[in-house]
């Protein structure tokens, strides 16, 4: 687990426009959906008990989980023994497509259905009026200041620049899609990166 040290924003430079990040993005889901399934499997693993671990000390209110989504790291089992645990976990679900994500309250085995954006949420949709107090993050890529790089729809940077106080934040990615870009003003940093290492 890397946490990240407190650093100001770099700014997005030329270098770093929104067609290099979009060629960036590319890039990194071809790198991602490369990595050999053994191998993947075991980073997930690997990944799956630092959450496991992170949770137990910190024993959160509710943890904003994730379904995973074009290769991102799968911490089901992760998430399975979390529910065994009593933790309280909530999924994202998309309400307004340029809104911040609301949250609904999930057990891992219950029913799930695709939403008008394609990711699962639960058939019964118990969307919770509280936000989770920290949050599980995926990110398609980060860099070294803990600003992650996802799929360009800003919704996670809009979920934490809506609330105070702003949920406790760890991105989950593999090692591998650590890259140098420059933040956008509206982008937010995460507390911590969750890697296999």
């Amino acid at each position: 687990m890397t946490s990240i040290p407190s650093t100001p924003r770099i700014p997005c430079s030329d270098a770093d426009s929104p067609a290099r990040k979009a060629d960036l993005r590319k890039q990194l889901l071809t790198a991602r959906r490369a990595i050999d399934g053994a191998a993947r499997a075991a980073w997930d693993r690997a990944i799956g008990d630092q959450v496991l671990a992170w949770w137990k000390a910190e024993q959160p209110a509710a943890l904003g989980v994730y379904w995973p989504l074009r290769d991102e790291p799968d911490l089901h089992p992760a998430y399975a023994e979390l529910a065994r645990l009593g933790a309280r976990l909530l999924l994202p679900v998309v309400v307004l497509k340029d809104a911040a994500l609301e949250f609904a309250e999930w057990l891992p085995g219950e029913a799930m259905v695709k939403d008008q954006m394609g990711v699962a949420v639960p058939a019964d949709l118990r969307l919770q009026a509280a936000y989770p107090p920290a949050l599980l993050v995926p990110c398609l890529g980060f860099n070294a200041d803990g600003y992650r790089l996802g799929y360009g729809g800003g919704f996670y940077d809009r979920t934490l620049a809506r609330h105070t106080p702003r949920p406790q934040t760890l991105g989950i990615a593999y090692q591998c899609l650590q890259v140098p870009f420059g933040a956008d003003v509206h982008d937010v940093a995460l507390d911590r990166i969750i890697t296999e290492v």
